[in-house]
């Protein structure tokens, strides 16, 4: 019976009850109607003494008890269920009808009732044992008893509609958290697939800024050497030795971007020094042809790693914009230090354009929406300022004095 009991709903097969399940309810069952039994039995036997018939109520009541403790058998089987509370029925109704003092055993019938059929068929098998019950009060009252014929009815109605209110609710309970643990679930996956397309937008971000205008220089300054290899030999030469310089540093910006690391020359910075070194880097493997100066405002102060890579890469986003798009001779980068802030502003004198008409196409694009998606991810801000004809200005600025989350 126990093990019935405390099984999951799935796995009870052929149970269709609507009184939800308990796991020592049928053990409380069994010792009520055991109590029962032994309470009308003893009263008949009083009442009536020992002859045929009250040796066949006494039978009657000892296979009922018997029986009814026979719940947990055959648990595997479907029928099972309906076959064994049928029997309990019948047995019940014929000891009620031979001795109506064992109507009282109805109330833990009709819970056995209750926890195996389904609604339809509970309400009419309860109904069915109100009218015994109220057959057998009747066959021994003097006349007729209106409160014999409400009262069985009237509890058996109230039993059935509380335990029927009582499931429908543990059933939306149910439902209500079936429904939320699939809701976590599915927000777990979106949560999942939404971490891997911003790590995929950041390397996309890191490799268009680093890479990409590594691999852009490179591409220029040989275009270049080849051009002058045999009138400027000295040139050429330079170009080549400053394109294996900006590979050497593509090729140490992909081991650190693949490493999620912040570049290698602004690391353990205490001093803030590094920074400006590494921009002034950034501008000599600019193209050649474009003249890049780079000024320095304010007292030098050590920035963390995330904002100090997060504008190194935003110079070369924006001198990659410069040189596929600008069509400048001079840029200007200005990295100024202020109380609660570090700015860098790169200024171009090329074609300039209408920022509210940009539209990316393709990689192109990719600069200036990466530098705004890096600077937002960082707590700062970027803003493009620009005109035909007058130039681009490339801003970004980062708080300092508070934590920066990663780029």
């Amino acid at each position: 019976m126990t093990t019935l009991a405390t099984q999951p709903d799935g796995e009870r097969a052929g149970v269709h009850g609507i009184l939800a399940p308990a796991a020592r309810l049928d053990r409380w069952l069994l010792a009520v109607l055991v109590v029962l039994l032994v309470t009308c039995a003893a009263r008949y036997v009083d009442r009536h003494g020992i002859h045929a018939t009250g040796v066949a109520v006494l039978t009657g009541a000892l296979v009922l008890g018997l029986a009814f403790a026979t719940r947990g058998l055959l648990t595997g089987r479907s029928w099972w269920p309906t076959v064994w509370v049928t029997v309990m029925v019948v047995l019940w109704a014929s000891l009620t009808l031979v001795a109506p003092s064992f109507a009282w055993c109805a109330v833990p019938v009709a819970f056995a009732v209750l926890r195996v059929l389904p609604f339809g068929w509970a309400v009419a098998t309860v109904t069915a044992m109100t009218a015994v019950v109220t057959a057998a009060w009747l066959r021994i009252s003097d006349g007729v008893d209106p409160a014999q014929v409400a009262g069985p009815i009237a509890v058996a109605l109230v039993t059935v509609l509380a335990y029927r209110a009582l499931d429908l609710e543990s059933r939306a309970r149910q439902d209500l958290l079936d429904r939320l643990v699939e809701a976590q679930a599915d927000l777990a996956e979106e949560q999942r697939r939404t971490g891997a397309l911003a790590e995929r937008t950041r390397l996309s971000r890191e490799i268009h800024d680093s890479v990409g205008q590594g691999l852009s220089s490179i591409n220029l300054l040989l275009q270049a050497a080849e051009q002058g290899w045999e009138t400027q030999p000295d040139a050429a030469r330079a170009h080549v030795r400053t394109a294996a310089a900006t590979a050497r540093d593509g090729l140490d910006e992909v081991r650190r971007v693949v490493r999620d690391l912040a570049p290698a020359d602004l690391a353990s910075d205490n001093s803030g020094s590094a920074l400006p070194v590494a921009l002034r880097r950034v501008a000599e493997q600019a193209a050649p042809g474009i003249r890049v100066e780079v000024r320095v405002d304010g007292d030098t102060v050590a920035v963390p790693e995330v904002v100090a890579a997060a504008l190194v890469r935003t110079a070369r986003g924006a001198l990659a914009n410069v040189v596929e798009h600008a069509g400048a001779r001079r840029v200007v980068m200005t990295l100024t230090y202020q109380d609660d802030e570090v700015v860098l502003d790169v200024r171009d004198d090329g074609c300039g354009f209408e920022p509210g008409e940009v539209r990316p196409r393709g990689a192109r694009g990719r600069g200036l929406a990466g530098i705004r998606d890096r600077a937002e991810a960082l707590g700062g801000r970027a803003d493009v300022e620009s005109a035909p004809g007058e130039g681009t200005t490339v801003s970004v600025r980062f708080p300092l004095g508070t934590e920066a989350g990663t780029s």
